[in-house]
């Protein structure tokens, strides 16, 4: 799988997010996602969001996830 293409699935899931992706080898990727669907969600609930719109290409297609997940007022403050 592709950045671009990790991109816009988690686009879709998450509309009106800023999202980034990145992969040195398209198999291994780190993502920062601010979005405000993650308001009043502890990190392992947002993760299993993420997770959850990823379904079977973890493990497969994207070996390893790295997640940053944020709202906008936490991306704000840090």
């Amino acid at each position: 799988m592709q950045s671009h293409e990790l991109k816009s699935l988690l686009q879709a899931a998450f509309p009106g997010a800023r999202i980034d992706v990145a992969s040195p080898d398209e198999v291994h990727f780190q993502a920062t996602i601010e979005s405000e669907s993650f308001a009043g969600k502890p990190t392992l609930a947002r993760h299993r969001m993420v997770y959850a719109v990823l379904g079977e290409r973890m493990g497969g297609e994207v070996h390893a996830l790295s997640l940053r997940t944020l709202t906008p007022e936490e991306a704000v403050e840090h």
